[in-house]
């Protein structure tokens, strides 16, 4: 996962998750302009496994992610950066620096198919359970990335157990996914919900707490 090499900057010209618009408008009385993205919309699965009693997230490389940090250390890289050519990056940064930890999530872009069968196809897909969609309970959508792209996001919980377990998960590498599965310990979870040196999205905090105040409560005691 983290073996990256020939890291270059290029002008996106086409893109098949990002399309770039600007936006003119005039709000009380003020002409006015802003610039944003249109994407996919997506779901994102809590998954809570109860034969070990941990949550089942996914961590992988990103670049949006990794470019940020080059950012940080290197602003010159896109100060220099013009929209015609192409950049290779100098002393890049080591890749853990874009790996994060996240919810198994998808995007939405198969018109056929249910929020609810997209995200059993992700958890299939991703982290190797095969779950009913009866299953599946709906916790929330939300908005992400209201500045830039504004898109939907739904979040699922689905509880698995060891002999849901069909294969070892890891995403579709013929589409370029290399995803690896990590079990977070539920007595852990807020711990490392809260510690900055494990990157994670914010579905993962919100969901760990939803977690805790919804569902924990009613476990078992041991």
């Amino acid at each position: 996962m983290e073996a990256i090499e020939e890291l270059a900057v290029q002008p996106c010209t086409s893109s098949l998750y990002l399309r770039p618009f600007r936006l003119s408008y005039r709000q009380n009385g003020t002409k006015k302009f802003w610039d944003f993205m249109r994407t996919h919309d997506s779901v994102s699965i809590l998954i809570f496994n109860t034969s070990r009693q941990c949550f089942v997230v996914v961590k992988q490389f990103r670049p949006a992610v990794y470019m940020c940090e080059v950012e940080r250390h290197h602003p010159q890289v896109f100060q220099n950066q013009d929209k015609e050519s192409s950049a290779s990056l100098e002393n890049p940064l080591p890749a853990v620096v874009g790996v994060t930890y996240e919810l198994c999530a998808g995007i939405v872009d198969k018109p056929g198919l249910s929020l609810e069968e997209i995200a059993c196809e992700e958890v299939l897909e991703e982290c190797g359970y095969r779950v009913p969609i009866a299953d599946l309970r709906r916790i929330t959508s939300y908005r992400s990335g209201v500045g830039v792209t504004g898109s939907r996001q739904t979040l699922f919980y689905a509880e698995v157990n060891d002999q849901m377990r069909t294969s070892g998960g890891g995403g579709q590498p013929e589409e370029g996914e290399l995803i690896e599965v990590v079990e977070i310990p539920l007595g852990e979870s807020m711990k490392f919900a809260y510690d900055e040196t494990f990157p994670k999205t914010m579905g993962v905090i919100f969901s760990f707490m939803w977690f805790h105040n919804n569902i924990a409560p009613k476990l078992p005691k041991k």
